[in-house]
């Protein structure tokens, strides 16, 4: 079964979205994050900022790009749960700790901040529904 059609099949929640809509918000997503996330690989290379201010970046990438995998190639719907906390978790560590170097970083991140917080709410209610 195909990945979508598997998708399709979940019981979800009735505010779930159309499975259209993640593609044009993660576009956008991604280039906030390529921009910001860059930067603050450019601040460390600078040695600007420290290895514990860089390493819940570097951690929040690898979990959000754990997640496809997870979820829908895999189709282990309670790991994809535990990643996308993982994303969650170490998104705010990231966004708190920038701040006193960058605070436009924290700013700009506050759109990736509210989809992970929206996608986290969904993948526990898809857990509980499956």
């Amino acid at each position: 079964m195909k990945n979508y059609e598997w998708y399709q099949q979940l019981n979800k929640p009735s505010w779930a979205p159309s499975p259209k809509v993640f593609g044009p918000v993660w576009i956008v997503l991604y280039i906030l994050i390529a921009l910001s996330y860059g930067s603050v690989a450019a601040l460390f290379a600078r040695h600007e900022i420290p290895f514990l201010v860089l390493l819940p970046f570097i951690l929040n990438i690898i979990f959000n790009l754990s997640y496809t995998p997870l979820q829908f190639e895999l189709k282990n719907i309670p790991l994809a749960t535990l990643d996308i906390i993982l994303v969650l978790g170490t998104l705010i560590w990231a966004l708190v700790v920038i701040h006193p170097f960058a605070l436009w970083v924290s700013y700009i991140n506050i759109p990736y901040l509210l989809w992970v917080c929206f996608a986290t709410c969904l993948q526990i209610a898809i857990l509980k529904k499956n």
